[in-house]
């Protein structure tokens, strides 16, 4: 027989995440509602490009400049949006299906994939699972990983930065073109657009699919207006074509001389970050569909309109370009949907200002659910608000930082062309993060040609660079703030991924195999001798902690943490044996120093559920600590990993899967199993059960024993304590550095000690799933990083 039995004996399904893949009617859906949440940025842009390229105190520009600009808006949606972003960089997405600049560096350095069935193993070592190519392409780049995630981190911070800006931006721009219609706006921009962010923030809590569907509607009617009010005034100067013709927009640079003419361009393409980031929110299929049939077109349509009635209307229309083009006279633009549909002007340009924000929210939530799952950013509350699609979540807290930053924004800029400003700068950054990071995945790990790769950046790092030049050159206008709030989202987040990895990397080395440690009956001696020279050949520090109750019920060790092998070899076959284990063999604690003599486990008439809150084979460290100062053993233990699987709800009766050790009685290794959508409610008289069939198909040849030994399970489990471990960590120290042993020792103790080990006590790794704190003992174990 084996080592362990299983429960039901086969998974039935699996937690790795998969890209969506639907096609048909489903297809179409799931574009329809990508209108109202990837488009809404980059499809109102037309409200403040012209403007931003030729202000409204500035005289009309010459009919060849205006052709001139309008082609260089023509070629750079051309070029970016759809060349660069539709059709190339959303073939770089994760397995997963998710976007973004840190989805780039993910694909780059994958993260190890542990086998479901892993961490119901408590005798063998911990593995993962990690492909050939990626391996190799990862120790490539290993020297240069530390660089590149600084790179891609503040990249990401800068996307970030862009979901407080693009809300401030879209729905001052919104309402100032509603105080052309009605001037006693004017001077109440500010806090009728703060108005405006805190209903739609609050909105953010009903999900992507809702916000979807409801802003959808109004989207496709707005580009539809676009591309109808384009081809109007089109006819007001046909002319306008030939800015088609790419030579007029180098003469047009050539002839005006005037650099920062691409800062105002670059607003004709923000929210094509956006359109990545948010591809976990949807897929690339109905991404594809949509921009490239529809909102592509319809923008066209839309800039060649505005440069053909400024041709032709000059000094009139320059005051606001967007909103004096459209049809009709000052207050009643848009009659024909006013008069079918009821809608008036200040309605629809107060909800396009809601619609325009809503792409770079939900990809600041996109950005954040890759940050948090690889361990960059601290364990957050997430709210997966769909039933078909896992990528589509909600952070509540997040949520409500981007509300309070976008609002500051908002009441901090009073001056629209700063703020603008601030905006371009942090689009032309992450762009060009990007294409760095693309060309590198290219080579490494797509395996295309270096000359493809190389041929990449230059190209589109050519373009990127321009609009990042010019951008820069705003950094004392206001482009300073993306600056400053990715900067220091940066720094955070490289601290917090340096932290946890040490921290991680303590728990994987000194996660222990459990017949390494407790073994039955004094007959064993033999084994526990192999066993000690096990444990001290290769133990790495050593000083028994002491372990004491604070306050919170919270059990800390008062020394040094202990670092031992649990490298498991063929001995562990040894786990393997015919027929039952007899019931009531005593057990015992092989210490580490071969000194010390063993010590019995008391067995307690108790149920106890410790929590494995990292993935892999064997126990957690933790567990040889608590049994080191506390030498006892419930009657009943129970080691549970929880996985989100990758389906929207797992039916009650299949979401436990249940391991025993056969040679150790009453050790299990559970998995509880939730779909995006389940709620944790972890019921451990399920779990009893499950064990107790488990008990009687094991002990089918002796049934009078299975029957006493199911009916101490039983009892036992009329008292459960839930046990969550806990790492207090501490710095070690340093050498190798002459006389800067002792600064550089002060500085990491000041970091790991003095922020990380606060924050990590304040963003506990249970922050999404555990249940009551009157059940639960949190057992901490120094740990030495």
């Amino acid at each position: 027989m084996t080592a362990q039995e299983k429960f039901p004996p086969h998974n039935v399904f699996s937690s790795e995440r998969t890209a969506l893949k639907i096609g048909g009617t489903a297809l179409l859906a799931l574009t329809f509602q990508s209108l109202g949440i990837i488009y809404s940025d980059i499809g109102t842009s037309p409200l403040y490009v012209l403007n931003g390229i030729w202000p409204a105190s500035g005289p009309a520009p010459p009919k060849e400049d205006v052709i001139g600009g309008i082609s260089a808006i023509i070629w750079s949606l051309t070029l970016i949006p759809l060349l660069k972003y539709i059709f190339i960089v959303l073939q770089f997405g994760t397995k997963e299906g998710e976007g973004g600049t840190f989805a780039l560096f993910q694909g780059l350095f994958p993260p190890d994939v542990h086998n479901d069935d892993d961490d119901r193993a408590l005798t063998g070592d911990s593995a993962f699972l990690r492909a050939h190519s990626t391996r190799s392409s990862s120790e490539k780049l290993a020297p240069i990983k530390w660089p590149l995630l600084a790179w891609t981190l503040f990249g990401t911070s800068l996307s970030i930065a862009d979901g407080i800006l693009t809300p401030a931006v879209s729905v001052t721009s919104a309402v100032g073109g509603i105080a052309i219609a009605k001037p006693s706006v004017i001077n109440h921009i500010a806090p009728i657009s703060i108005a405006f962010l805190v209903v739609l923030f609050l909105a953010q809590r009903f999900g992507v699919a809702k916000l979807g569907l409801t802003f959808a509607p109004i989207t496709l009617i707005w580009l539809l207006l676009l591309g109808g009010t384009g081809i109007y005034n089109i006819t007001r100067y046909p002319g306008i074509f030939r800015a088609f013709d790419p030579s007029r927009l180098v003469l047009f640079f050539v002839r005006t001389k005037h650099y920062d003419y691409l800062a105002g361009i670059l607003l004709a393409v923000t929210g094509c970050e956006a359109v990545f980031a948010n591809l976990g929110q949807f897929n690339k299929a109905s991404i594809r569909l949509g921009f490239s049939c529809f909102v592509y077109p319809m923008l066209v349509l839309a800039y060649l309109g505005q440069g053909a009635r400024l041709i032709a209307d000059g000094d009139a229309v320059m005051s606001n370009i967007f909103y004096a083009t459209i049809p009709g006279p000052v207050g009643g633009g848009l009659y024909w949907l006013s008069e079918f549909s009821g809608l008036s002007t200040s309605l629809l340009f107060s909800q396009l200002s809601l619609i325009a924000s809503q792409a770079m929210i939900t990809a600041c939530f996109s950005l954040i659910q890759q940050l948090v799952g690889l361990r960059s950013l601290p364990p957050l509350r997430m709210i997966y608000t769909s039933e078909t699609v896992q990528g589509q979540v909600y952070f509540p807290v997040v949520n409500y930082l981007l509300m309070i930053g976008t609002i500051v924004m908002v009441a901090a800029f009073k001056d629209l062309a700063n703020l603008t400003n601030a905006y371009g700068f942090a689009v032309s950054t992450v762009m060009f993060v990007t294409t760095s990071l693309v060309a590198i995945q290219a080579y490494y790990t797509k395996h295309l040609p270096l000359v493809v790769a190389v041929g990449f950046f230059l190209i589109f790092g050519f373009f990127d660079g321009l609009f990042w030049g010019a951008s820069l050159r705003k950094v004392p206008h206001g482009a300073w703030v993306p600056l400053m709030i990715g900067f220091v989202l940066m720094v955070c987040m490289v601290f917090w991924t340096w932290g946890k990895g040490l921290e991680d990397e303590f728990d994987g080395m000194n996660r222990k195999n459990l017949r390494h440690f407790i073994v039955v009956d004094e007959s064993e001696d033999s084994r526990e001798k192999k066993i000690r020279k096990r444990l001290t050949s290769t133990q790495a520090s050593s000083k028994p902690g002491t372990l004491t109750y604070v306050a919170g019920d919270t059990i800390k060790s008062a020394a040094d943490g202990e670092d031992a092998d649990a490298d498991a070899d063929a001995e562990d076959g040894d786990d393997t044996t015919e027929g039952s284990i007899k019931a009531h063999r005593t057990l015992y604690l092989v210490p580490e120093e071969e000194t010390q003599p063993r010590r019995q486990l008391a067995r307690l008439p108790t149920c106890a559920v410790f929590h494995k809150l990292t993935s892999g084979r064997g126990v957690p460290h933790t567990f040889y600590g608590f049994l080191r100062q506390w030498p006892s053993l419930p009657r009943v233990v129970i080691f549970l990993s929880v996985k989100t699987m990758n389906i929207n709800r797992i039916p009650p009766e299949e979401r436990y899967v249940v391991s025993k050790v056969r040679t150790l009685q009453g050790f299990y290794g559970v998995t509880y199993a939730l779909g995006f959508r389940d709620d944790f409610n972890m019921d451990v008289n399920e779990i009893i059960e499950r064990i107790c069939t488990l008990e009687s198909r094991v002990g089918a040849n002796d049934e009078a024993a299975a029957m006493a030994n199911i009916k101490e399970i039983r009892a036992a489990a009329k008292q459960t304590t839930h046990i969550v471990p806990h790492y207090h960590v501490v710095s070690h120290g340093i050498l190798g550095f002459g006389f800067l042993n002792a600064p550089i020792a002060w500085c990491r103790a000041l970091l790991i000690e003095g922020l990380y080990r606060r924050f990590a006590t304040m963003f506990p790794e249970t922050e999404n799933w555990l249940g009551s704190a009157d059940e639960i003992i949190r057992v901490g174990i120094n740990a030495e990083i």
